[in-house]
């Protein structure tokens, strides 16, 4: 599946949910379903700056040459956040997240205008880390 399919299904499942209470209550639920971290990957050289909360992102090479994500955070809503990046950029190649565009993806999923200012930041921060990451396997 393509990053944009993934994008789709996201849309599509946020069209079903009528106002945004119920748009942020799946956001949380969606975070809920995350796999936990190890202590060992809850530590500094994981954590994302330019958060509000505590966020850490895990990023694993794959063989064939895509990036896997993990990620945690100690605030709800940003779980969630976590787990829709999740989504959409983990199992991809370095050149489908690199020429993704996020912050678009967010408007149309409706969230964009829905978060605010300092969540707005950390998502922009947690995205940077991801192309940093793609950008990093790409080059090697």
């Amino acid at each position: 599946m393509a990053i944009s399919d993934a994008l789709s299904e996201l849309k599509d499942e946020f069209e079903l949910l009528g106002d945004w209470e119920e748009r942020y209550r799946y956001v949380i639920e969606m975070g809920k379903e995350l796999a936990p971290l190890s202590d060992a990957e809850r530590t500094d050289p994981y954590k994302v700056r330019g958060c509000a909360s505590q966020v850490w992102l895990v990023t694993e090479p794959r063989d064939d040459g895509t990036l896997g994500f993990r990620g945690d955070s100690d605030a709800h809503i940003v779980r969630g956040l976590i787990a829709i990046l999740l989504r959409l950029y983990s199992g991809r190649a370095p050149d489908e997240i690199m020429a993704f565009d996020a912050h678009a993806a967010f408007a149309e999923l409706g969230l964009a205008g829905a978060l605010s200012a300092q969540r707005s930041n950390g998502l922009a921060s947690m995205v940077a880390r991801i192309r940093r990451d793609a950008e990093l396997a790409r080059a090697a």
